[in-house]
């Protein structure tokens, strides 16, 4: 085994054999290419339970009545709903279509929280007949059709509030959901005799009183507490403090104004992973020093009893956990300027860079502790000037054929893919103690036209 130059980023299963291939949980991953093909998308078993490990002990060790929550749009697929499950973690969903995987597994009602901007009237019928656990309410729509249509199911809907507190997490703006002007939650809009923020006792809250005030007469639904959610990635600790602040104060307003009681609490999640070698990330038990120490310093100051607390982790698990692989084919060398170098992915399987201006670090599989010879630029196969996976890299000489893997693929790469071009969906594998299995297939060129009714008729 050889060091390795991107070990904190990559799975900390990862290692090399005698001939210098990366392993993943034991596994060669030239050999995984050979046998499922690339692009593939490798997932370390191993890694993905240690992270859902060390969350849920910094913060149920921290403050008991938590529970974690995964945040299933970072990747979703029946295996990972499966394993969340037997890990004893909370899913969020925010689709029809992820609840009907969640479903699929038999995972506990009881523990799923269903978000979502704009659920449509069929999606919370769905969620209110499967037991769902919480509906995260995010707006006025939302509230009136959730009452009616649990009141036509015949149940009780369990819901929280989603707040917009107004607060700058510091990341990037497209994944920015706390602040003012966002898509996201009810208004947070205090004003008072101190100006704008001002929490005193006179202070009012706009939109998110008045959904408070309708939540509680609603005829079907039981308001349990409130959620917000800052964005993310979160690097810096002091957002989930000022957010705590001003929810608590929120919550103690309501209580004093309206008799609200505060059973459950989420300030979100946004926990960070690690992307390049420069990423320094909180560390599970930072982030939890950070979000209960401000939780129970508001609690105490605003005179609330301790809610029930959940956070919902979902880069902070996956990222790390997922390597992808990529087979190096065309070149093209513009003197002076830059070296492009292709791969068969790209964009459709991971538009974050394409979206986000996300950085990744590459390495070749086949040559795993190779020094660096040349700055390149890894690109994509799709028809996009922007489909650029890896800016200025540096990497040994890349040849056609060589095997070249991507660290901290595992969160919002494969749940943004697309079909773009019109190709097929990786296959994912997950790999432990040697043993590599598929867990979803390759698309084929069936699977894209299955859909289309084209000539049946």
């Amino acid at each position: 085994m050889a060091d390795l130059d991107l070990a904190s980023v990559l799975p900390r299963t990862a290692a090399t054999t005698p001939d210098d291939h990366l392993t993943i949980g034991g596994c060669d991953t030239t050999a995984l290419a050979e046998e499922f093909g690339t692009p593939l998308y490798v997932f370390d078993e191993e890694e993905l339970r240690g992270c859902i490990g060390e969350y849920r002990w910094a913060f149920t060790s921290r403050y008991e009545k938590t529970l974690v929550v995964y945040a299933s749009k970072a990747y979703l697929g029946r295996w990972i709903a499966a394993l969340v499950a037997e890990e004893g973690l909370g899913i969020d969903v925010v689709s029809g279509g992820e609840l009907a995987v969640v479903k699929s597994v038999g995972f506990p009602m009881d523990k799923v929280l269903f978000h979502g901007n704009n659920k449509s009237e069929q999606e919370l019928r769905e969620a209110v007949e499967a037991g769902v656990g919480r509906i995260v309410v995010d707006n006025f729509h939302e509230l009136a059709t959730l009452d009616r249509v649990a009141g036509e199911v015949g149940l009780w809907q369990r819901v929280l509030l989603r707040i917009s507190p107004n607060v700058d997490p510091h990341t990037h703006a497209k994944t920015t959901t706390g602040i003012l002007d966002t898509k996201f939650g009810f208004v947070l809009e205090e004003t008072g005799a101190g100006g704008p923020q001002d929490a005193s006792a006179s202070a009012r809250y706009g939109q998110a009183e008045e959904a408070v005030t309708q939540a509680m007469a609603a005829q079907n639904l039981e308001l349990m507490g409130l959620h917000c959610h800052l964005g993310s990635p979160i690097f810096k600790l002091d957002p989930y403090a000022r957010a705590n602040d001003v929810m608590l104060a929120f919550a103690a307003r309501m209580r004093d104004r309206h008799g609200f009681e505060l059973r459950d609490y989420s300030p979100g999640g946004g926990f960070a992973a690690p992307y390049t070698r420069e990423d320094e990330p909180p560390t599970p038990d930072t982030y939890a020093d950070a979000v209960i120490g401000s939780m129970r310093a508001a609690l105490e100051r605003e005179g609330l009893d301790e809610p029930s607390l959940s956070v919902e982790p979902g880069r902070a698990i996956a990222a790390r956990a997922g390597v992808a692989l990529y087979k190096v084919g065309a070149r093209k060398e513009i003197p002076g300027i830059r070296t492009y170098v292709s791969v068969d992915g790209g964009m459709a399987d991971n538009i974050r860079p394409a979206m986000y201006d996300a950085r990744y670090e590459a390495m070749l599989a086949n040559r795993a502790t190779a020094a660096a010879e040349e700055t390149v630029t890894i690109a994509g196969k799709y028809c996009e000037s922007g489909d650029i996976l890896v800016r200025d890299a540096e990497l040994p000489k890349l040849e056609a054929g060589d095997l070249l893997a991507v660290p901290a693929s595992g969160a919002y790469c494969l749940s943004m893919a697309s079909n773009y071009n019109h190709a097929p969906k990786p296959a994912v594998v997950l790999v432990r103690d040697g043993n590599a299995r598929l867990v979803r297939r390759r698309e084929t060129y069936e699977d894209l036209m299955r859909a289309d009714v084209w000539g049946e008729g």
